[in-house]
């Protein structure tokens, strides 16, 4: 593949950097965004299933979710299953969080894409629309296809 797909990388990147400096202003930071959108999507995690999902140390998840709880974006439940530990849920705050993530990310695609004529649009957004669902579906199945890739001598193709 070109080395003009990397593009899409390098894009992405740019709306990150916008992104995070634009929740920077909310005193949220790329890590408290990060283990939000885990406990999001998954009610009722303990720490100890985030630690393994976000790959951090038992002390770095106990602080995050103690300042995320005391900034109102996170609240402990105890676990009925084992007294010892809490369970995690989102509050209404972190999902008018979430929100404003995908409308910063939206408003800076919609700017961006005011670049390109109706007819550029009219061609680039179904072919996009295309990647993304293959991209999605090689997600989804745990990245096989992309993992053979990777072990081979990377110019594989679907």
């Amino acid at each position: 593949m070109q080395e003009d797909m990397r593009e899409i990388t390098k894009i992405a990147r740019e709306v990150s950097k916008f992104t995070v400096r634009t929740m920077k202003a909310d005193g949220i930071g790329t890590g408290e965004f990060d283990f939000i959108h885990v406990v999001r999507h998954n009610p009722g995690i303990t720490q100890r299933q985030i630690c393994e999902i976000l790959t951090l140390d038992k002390g770095a998840c106990a602080r995050r979710a103690a300042g995320l709880e005391k900034k109102g974006y996170l609240i402990k439940r105890k676990n009925p299953a084992d007294g010892r530990s809490f369970q995690l849920y989102a509050t209404r705050k972190a999902e008018t969080l979430k929100l404003s993530k995908v409308e910063i990310e939206t408003r800076y695609y919609n700017w961006l894409s005011g670049s390109l004529t109706p007819e550029e649009l009219q061609t680039f957004l179904p072919l996009l629309h295309k990647l993304c669902l293959a991209n999605k579906t090689e997600s989804k199945a745990g990245f096989p296809h992309v993992s053979e890739c990777v072990k081979g001598d990377g110019n594989e193709t679907r």
